[in-house]
């Protein structure tokens, strides 16, 4: 199964349960290696080259906001 591409800016996850942000991505090598990604991972504080069938989209599926982060995207729709 082919995975989604990832671009610049990405939020993905790595190493099972790190946050990471996609800084570079690489296309097929010359030498039939498939693409990749640079990865910067916050709790490591580098950049970490990741082949594609070793990272996962951050996908936020379900999640409450509490009154303060209500009261923020409320403003932010109405244009506050």
């Amino acid at each position: 199964m082919a995975k989604d591409s990832l671009c610049f800016g990405d939020i993905v996850v790595v190493d099972g349960d790190q946050i990471g942000v996609v800084v570079k991505c690489w296309g097929w090598s010359s030498m039939g290696n498939p693409p990749s990604y640079d990865i910067y991972v916050r709790s490591y504080n580098r950049i970490i080259n990741y082949p594609q069938d070793k990272v996962d989209r951050y996908m936020v599926r379900h999640k409450y906001l509490n009154e303060e982060e209500m009261e923020y995207q409320k403003n932010a729709l109405e244009g506050k």
